[in-house]
C-alpha cells in the first residue's frame, strides 16, 4: 500500500491489539537486528522512497507462525531460514507473514520504504535558506516500521547494527557510535555503527544531512567510584549554526549527567549522548538512547525569554531522564506509558530546579503544566493514569496532559507521601533490578512499597487507576466579632467514568494569608493530611478571619481549588501583592479553572489581568497567563461583551509594552500578545508603524519572530497583501518564515484565500501539488481559521462530511491537525441551553451517526465538542454576570 508524502491511505492491520502484541511476545524472542539503508539519493526530490533491507535474528516456538511489521511502497524479496517466500503471499497490507517458524530463525525482508514530510517515520526536509537536504527519525509509538521491517512493540527488545549509505560529506549518525566508515569514491559512503545494547523499536534512530555538530565531553563517577565517561555531541541546521548556543546546551548537559548519576545511582548506560535540533519535529522532544532529538525551536533565532530558557532547560532533563526511565527499563506495553513520561515529566523539572540556575521550575509547573492536566483531566475523554490502550491508535491519542503533567503531578504528591528518601532508594532498586528488561505498574509499586513500607496499592488505586480532578476548598464560619468558630477542608473527587466519589490521600500544606500595609503577607502555613471529605482545620479556629485561606500552597498535590467568597474577593484585588512567586502561580491557575468552569465570570478575570500583569515577574507565568487573557476574550465572553472587553484589553496590552523595563522578558511577552490580539482589530496603527519603521518603543526589537507575528496581524486586518508577504520570505526564506509566510497569507480576510486554504487543509497538498509538510499544514489551518464568522461559517457545512476521508486519506498524525484545526470551535452564545447551539448539536449528529469511527478520530470530535460547550457556558455566565 502506498504511503505517500504526508499523506497516506491507512491500512486495516497497521493498528496492532495489545493482544496480537502479548500473542506474539509469547511465540517469539528477537535478538538482533541488521538494517542497512540507501539514502543515497535522497536530495533528488523526485525521488520518493529509499532502499531498506532488515535481518532479523529471533527464537521462536517450532512449528509457530507470526509476522513483522513495514509501511512500505514496495516489498522486493523476504527470505526465512534461508527460504525466498512470495511477497506477493507473504506480504499483506504493512505485514510480513512468517509461517512455520523454527527454534532458531533469520529472516531477510528488503523493500522501500518512503521519506515522509509528516515527522513520522524518516521525515526529509529542505532547508529554504540555503536548499540542503536534511533526515532524521521519529518513531514512537510505532513508526520504525515506516523505515525498516521488524517486531513493532516495546516488549520485543533486541540489539541494532544500523548500516547507512548517504553522501559522503553528509554527517550521519545513530543510537551508537560509528564502527567504520567507508567512502566510495563515488560522492557517497557507507556508515555501519556498533551493535546498541538491548533497546526497543521505537527508540532506534538516524539523523543524515549537512548537519552542524560539535563536540565535548563529560567525565563522572558511581557511588562506587567507578568513572564514566560519555562523549557529547550537538547537532542542528548548518544554516542555523550561528544562533547555535552550543556551550549553554553543553552546560545544562552536563549538570545533568551529575544530577541523575547521584539520583539514580546508575551510570549512563549507552556509551555517547548527542543531542540534534531537527527541523518540523512533532514533538518537543525524544528520548531515543545516544541520539536525543528536539525541535529545533530551541535554536533561538529571536529573542528568547528566561521563560524559553527554562523550558528548553526542562526538555534537555526529561529526555535525559529518559535515559533511565523508559530506554533502561521499558513498559511492557503503552497502558504504562504514563511509567516513562511522568516519571520523566516529574524528575526534569526537579532536576532544572536543582541542577540549574533556572529558579522558579516548580513555579511554571505549578501554572502551565498543571493547567494541560486540569483542561484534559475534565474532558468527556479523560482516563486514569494507568489507561487501557487497546492498539496503537490509542496510544498516539495518549500521549495527553493526563500522561504526562497528571502523572508528574501525582509523583510530587507520591514523593511528599512516601518520602524523597524512600522513593529514591525504589528507584535505584527499580533500574537495577530490571535494566534492559520491561515492566508494568506492579514492578514499580513493589519496590516503592519495600522502600516505604506504604500500602502503595491502595494509593495506586486512588491516584493511578482513577479518572478526575479531585477539588479543594475551605469553609469557615465566623461570629459576628470576625473570629473563626469552625473550619474545614472539603473534598469532592468524582470519577467522571464511574460516577462514584473516590477520595484521594493529599499530603498538603494550606496558606494563610493577611493583608499588612497594602501587601498580601503569609502569616500561616501548615501541613494537612486529607484522607476523606471533610478534614477539620483546627489550626484556624479561635483565630481572626484571614483574608486569604489558600489550600495546597506548596503546589504538593494534584487539585482544582475552589475560593470563598473572601479569599476570592482579596485575590481579585491584591493578587499583586503577593510576593511569593508558587503561591501566585497556584492562584493565578486556580482562577483560570475557575474560568473554564463557568464558576468566575471572564470579565472578572479579564479586569484583574488588566490591572495586575504588570507584577508577574516570571516570564513562564506571564506568557501564559497573557494567553489566557487573550482566550477569556475570544472564547468566554459573550459576544455582546466581547468587543468591549477585546478593545480595553488591547489598549491596556500597548501601554504596558512602552511601560515595561526596555528590553525585559515581559516587554518581549506582551509585545508577542500584541501580536496576537491585533489579529481581531485594536492596534492597526502601531502594528503598521512597527513593520515599517515609522513607530518604535524604546527596548523592543522587531526581530524574526515579533516581525512575523506582525505580520500574519497586518494580513489578518487586510493591510499586508500577499505581495509584501512574498517579498519577506523572498529577502529572508528561513524555517521561521517560511511558517509565517503560510500562516499569514492564508490569514488575509479575502473569500477567495480562504478557499483556497481550506481546500488545501482538506487535502492536504499545495499549490505545487506536492503533499504539505506537517508544519506548512498546521500553518495554513491556523491562517484559515483567523476571521469572522461571515468569512469563515460557509465552509463548516462541508466539514462533518469530510472527517471520514481526511482520517483515511491522511497519517493519523497529519489528520489530527486538520480535524481538530478546522472544527469550527470559535462559536457565539445564542441564548438558551448551550447544549443546543447548532454546531454542539452537528457535533452530536455526526457521533451518533458514525459510532464505528476510528476511536481515535471520534476521540477528537468528543473533546473539540466538549471545549466548545465549555466556552458557550462560560459565556452564557458572563452575560448573567454583568447583569447582575
Amino acid at each position: 500500500m502506498e504511503d505517500e508524502l504526508g499523506g497516506h491511505v491507512q491500512t486495516s492491520n497497521q493498528n496492532l491489539g495489545r493482544e496480537e502484541a502479548a500473542t506474539r511476545a509469547r511465540i517469539v524472542s528477537v535478538l538482533a537486528y541488521d538494517v542497512e539503508l540507501n539514502l543515497a539519493d535522497a536530495r533528488d526530490p523526485s525521488v520518493s522512497g529509499y532502499r531498506s533491507q532488515t535481518t532479523v535474528r529471533f527464537t521462536a516456538e517450532p512449528g509457530a507462525s507470526t509476522f513483522l511489521d513495514f509501511i512500505h511502497d514496495g516489498v522486493e524479496s523476504v527470505v526465512l531460514n534461508g527460504r525466498e517466500l512470495a511477497p506477493t503471499d507473504a506480504v499483506v497490507g504493512s505485514r510480513v507473514l512468517l509461517d512455520s517458524l523454527a527454534a532458531e530463525n533469520t529472516a531477510v525482508v528488503l523493500g522501500t520504504a518512503l521519506y515522509s514530510t509528516s515527522g513520522e517515520g524518516m521525515h526529509r526536509y529542505v532547508d529554504p535558506a540555503d536548499g540542503e537536504t536534511y533526515l532524521y527519525t521519529q518513531y514512537e509509538p510505532a513508526d520504525a516500521r515506516r523505515v525498516f521491517a521488524n517486531f513493532e512493540q516495546p516488549d520485543l527488545k533486541a540489539e541494532f547494527t544500523f548500516s547507512v549509505t548517504a553522501p559522503a560529506a553528509w554527517h550521519v549518525a545513530s543510537n551508537s557510535r560509528v564502527a567504520r566508515r567507508d567512502d566510495h569514491g563515488d560522492g557517497t559512503a557507507t556508515w555501519r555503527f556498533v551493535p546498541t545494547a538491548r533497546m526497543s523499536t521505537y527508540i532506534t534512530a538516524l539523523m543524515a544531512g549537512p548537519y552542524h555538530y560539535v563536540s565535548d565531553h563529560w567525565t563522572g563517577r558511581t557511588s562506587d567510584g567507578t568513572v564514566v565517561e560519555v562523549p557529547l555531541g550537538l547537532a542542528c541546521r548548518a544554516s542555523l549554526a550561528p544562533h547555535f548556543d552550543a556551550d549553554a546546551l553543553f552546560g545544562t548537559t552536563k549538570r545533568g549527567l551529575d544530577f541523575f548519576h547521584e539520583m539514580f545511582d546508575y551510570p549512563y548506560p549507552w556509551g555517547k549522548y548527542d543531542q540534534a535540533f531537527v527541523p518540523e519535529y512533532n514533538l518537543g522532544a525524544m528520548e531515543n538512547p545516544g541520539l536525543v532529538t528536539f525541535t529545533e525551536s530551541y535554536v533561538f533565532t529571536s529573542r528568547a525569554t528566561e521563560a524559553q530558557f527554562e523550558a528548553r532547560a526542562n526538555t534537555l532533563m526529561h529526555e535525559m531522564a529518559h535515559m533511565w526511565f523508559g530506554d533502561l527499563v521499558t513498559m511492557r506495553w503503552w497502558d504504562d506509558l504514563w511509567l516513562k513520561e511522568s516519571f520523566a515529566d516529574y524528575m526534569g523539572t526537579l532536576a532544572v530546579d536543582e541542577a540549574t540556575a533556572h529558579e522558579t521550575a516548580w513555579v511554571t509547573f505549578a501554572n502551565r503544566r498543571k493547567a494541560w492536566a486540569y483542561v484534559q483531566d475534565q474532558l468527556p475523554t479523560t482516563h486514569p493514569i494507568v489507561a487501557d490502550i487497546p492498539d496503537l491508535e490509542a496510544a498516539r491519542q495518549n500521549f495527553d496532559g493526563i500522561t504526562y503533567a497528571k502523572g508528574a503531578s501525582v509523583l510530587k504528591q507520591l514523593v511528599a507521601y512516601v518520602g524523597r528518601a524512600d522513593f529514591t532508594a525504589a528507584v535505584r532498586s527499580y533500574f537495577r533490578r530490571h535494566a534492559f528488561g520491561n515492566t508494568t505498574l506492579a514492578d514499580f509499586l513493589d519496590e516503592l512499597e519495600a522502600a516505604s513500607g506504604h500500602d502503595m496499592r491502595a494509593w495506586s488505586a486512588a491516584w493511578l487507576e482513577s479518572a478526575g480532578v479531585p477539588e479543594l476548598a475551605v469553609e469557615l464560619v465566623q461570629d459576628d466579632a470576625g473570629t473563626v468558630t469552625s473550619a474545614f477542608l472539603t473534598q469532592a473527587s468524582e470519577d467522571p467514568a464511574t460516577g462514584r466519589q473516590t477520595m484521594r490521600p493529599h499530603v498538603m500544606r494550606l496558606g494563610v494569608f493577611d493583608l499588612r500595609g497594602g501587601a498580601l503577607l503569609r502569616t500561616e502555613s501548615f501541613n494537612v493530611e486529607v484522607a476523606g471529605a471533610r478534614t477539620e482545620l483546627q489550626q484556624l479556629v479561635g483565630g481572626r478571619r484571614p483574608a486569604l485561606v489558600l489550600p495546597n500552597d506548596a503546589d504538593l498535590t494534584y487539585a482544582k481549588v475552589r475560593f470563598d467568597d473572601v479569599s476570592l474577593a482579596t485575590l481579585l484585588g491584591h493578587l499583586d501583592t503577593l510576593d511569593e512567586p508558587l503561591a501566585r502561580a497556584t492562584a493565578w491557575a486556580s482562577l483560570w479553572n475557575m474560568v473554564r468552569d463557568g464558576v468566575l465570570p471572564a470579565p472578572r478575570f479579564l479586569d484583574a489581568v488588566r490591572r495586575m500583569a504588570h507584577s508577574v515577574r516570571e516570564a513562564g507565568v506571564l506568557q501564559l497567563l497573557l494567553d489566557q487573557m487573550r482566550a477569556a476574550v475570544l472564547d468566554y465572553c459573550a459576544p455582546s461583551l466581547r468587543g468591549r472587553e477585546h478593545a480595553l484589553t488591547v489598549a491596556r496590552i500597548q501601554e504596558l509594552v512602552v511601560a515595561a523595563e526596555p528590553g525585559s522578558d515581559a516587554q518581549v511577552a506582551f509585545a508577542r500578545c500584541l501580536a496576537a490580539l491585533a489579529r481581531d482589530g485594536g492596534a492597526d496603527s502601531l502594528v503598521a508603524g512597527l513593520l515599517d519603521g515609522s513607530r518604535t518603543v524604546h527596548g523592543l526589537a522587531v526581530d524574526e519572530e515579533l516581525r512575523w507575528a506582525l505580520l500574519q496581524a497586518g494580513a489578518a486586518r487586510g493591510f499586508v497583501d500577499a505581495a509584501t508577504l512574498d517579498g519577506e520570505l523572498t529577502q529572508a526564506p528561513t524555517a521561521v518564515a517560511s511558517v509565517g509566510h503560510a500562516l499569514a497569507r492564508a490569514a488575509r480576510p479575502v473569500a477567495s484565500v480562504k478557499r483556497e486554504a481550506w481546500n488545501t487543509a482538506l487535502s492536504g497538498v499545495g499549490a505545487d501539488g506536492f503533499a504539505l509538510s506537517n508544519d506548512a499544514l498546521t500553518a495554513t489551518v491556523q491562517g484559515f481559521r483567523i476571521g469572522g464568522h461571515e468569512l469563515l461559517d460557509g465552509y463548516y457545512a462541508g466539514y462533518w462530511p469530510a472527517l471520514d476521508g481526511i482520517w483515511s486519506s491522511m497519517s493519523i498524525g497529519q489528520a489530527t491537525r486538520v480535524v481538530q484545526g478546522l472544527f469550527p470551535s470559535h462559536q457565539d452564545h445564542l441564548g438558551g441551553d448551550p447544549a443546543m447551539h447548532p454546531v454542539v448539536l452537528e457535533a452530536d449528529e455526526w457521533l451518533g451517526d458514525h459510532p464505528g469511527a476510528p476511536r481515535a478520530l471520534r476521540r477528537i470530535v468528543v473533546e473539540q465538542r466538549d471545549h466548545l460547550a465549555r466556552s458557550l457556558r462560560a459565556q452564557a455566565v458572563s452575560v448573567t454576570a454583568t447583569a447582575d
